[in-house]
C-alpha cells in the first residue's frame, strides 16, 4: 500500500521555489504558474523558509492541514489547483503523476520548519 501522506522539501532556488525528491528522479523541480505565489502565503510564519521547509500533502484531509486545494482543469498535462481561502490559482506540472495515479480532486497541504 502507497503512504497516502507524502513529503518534500522545497526550498529557493534562482527565482523559484524547488524541491528534490531523488525517491522519484527531480532534481530542483520547479514550481510555477501561481504555485509561488501560493507558497509564499503558506511559508509566510517560516523562519528562514527560502533555505527549505517541509511541505506535507496528501489526497485525504489530515490533522492540522493549512489549505485544501481543489482540481480546477487540465491544462499542458499539468493540472490547475484553487485555494478558496487565499482565492488563489496554480498549476501544477506532470511531475503531479510521480506522486499520484491521477490528479486528485482535492489536495491538502501543510508548511512547516525543517527542523
Amino acid at each position: 500500500m502507497e503512504n497516502a501522506i507524502k513529503v518534500i522539501t522545497p526550498y529557493w532556488y534562482s527565482g523559484t521555489w524547488v524541491f528534490d525528491d531523488a525517491a522519484v528522479d527531480l532534481v530542483r523541480e520547479p514550481f510555477v504558474s501561481g504555485v509561488p505565489a501560493m507558497i509564499n502565503v503558506l511559508v509566510g510564519e517560516i523562519p528562514d523558509a527560502r533555505d527549505g521547509f517541509r511541505l506535507t500533502f496528501s489526497h485525504l484531509a489530515f490533522p492540522g492541514h493549512q489549505r485544501k486545494l481543489d482540481w480546477l482543469r487540465e491544462e499542458g498535462g499539468g493540472h490547475w489547483y484553487r485555494s478558496e481561502e487565499d482565492d488563489m490559482e496554480g498549476w501544477l506540472c506532470p511531475a503531479l503523476f510521480k506522486y499520484f495515479e491521477e490528479a486528485p480532486p482535492e489536495l491538502f497541504v501543510r508548511a512547516d520548519g525543517t527542523f
